[in-house]
């Protein structure tokens, strides 16, 4: 017996339904980076867009890319951000006065770009479905290859970019604090 539920169009609900909730907070997350006064709070707001972004690509069934989601942008991007914030020793916390005085202007504007952006997709889209991916050996075997190409030749600089990466985190932290 088959358990996963399926549509009477072939269409997985399971899917649809995961793709929602994880959308809805990726949705709510951007949100929270553009209207927080914190700015490591925003930074943090974003690893959760992005995480949900590989979550995204997950339910894609392209685990390869959704790993390299996190590895670069969750890990390096990320990274690189707060180091940013370290190092320029803007002041941790809530901060007033940084909104532009006409911030008003761009709700409309955005308002009309996401219906401009909706009807130009669902123009093109219509209702044409995505062809469901078989995971066969082929496929599993070509995902390896890609992962084998890319992290063998690689693998030792990668190991030591991370001892780079953790001195410039404490370099940040001894230029960052106060003596």
């Amino acid at each position: 017996m088959n358990s996963v539920i399926l549509a009477a169009d072939g269409v997985n609900v399971a899917q649809n339904v995961g793709f929602g909730i994880i959308a809805a907070v990726m949705i709510f997350a951007a949100l929270a980076v553009v209207t927080t006064k914190n700015v490591v709070h925003a930074a943090l707001w974003l690893a959760m867009v992005l995480a949900g972004m590989a979550a995204q690509y997950i339910l894609a069934a392209a685990e390869f890319v959704a790993v390299s989601q996190v590895m670069v942008y969750i890990g390096a991007v990320m990274v690189l951000f707060l180091f940013g914030i370290m190092l320029t020793r803007a002041q941790i916390g809530s901060e007033t006065g940084l909104n532009n005085k006409s911030w008003a202007v761009g709700i409309p504007v955005a308002v009309v770009l996401f219906g401009l952006l909706a009807y130009v997709v669902l123009d093109a889209v219509e209702d044409s479905t995505i062809a469901e991916v078989e995971l066969t050996g082929a496929n599993n075997e070509a995902t390896l290859e890609i992962a084998d190409r890319v992290l063998s030749p690689y693998l030792a600089p990668f190991f030591g970019m991370t001892f780079v990466l953790l001195a410039a985190a404490i370099g940040a932290i001894v230029l960052a604090r106060k003596d």
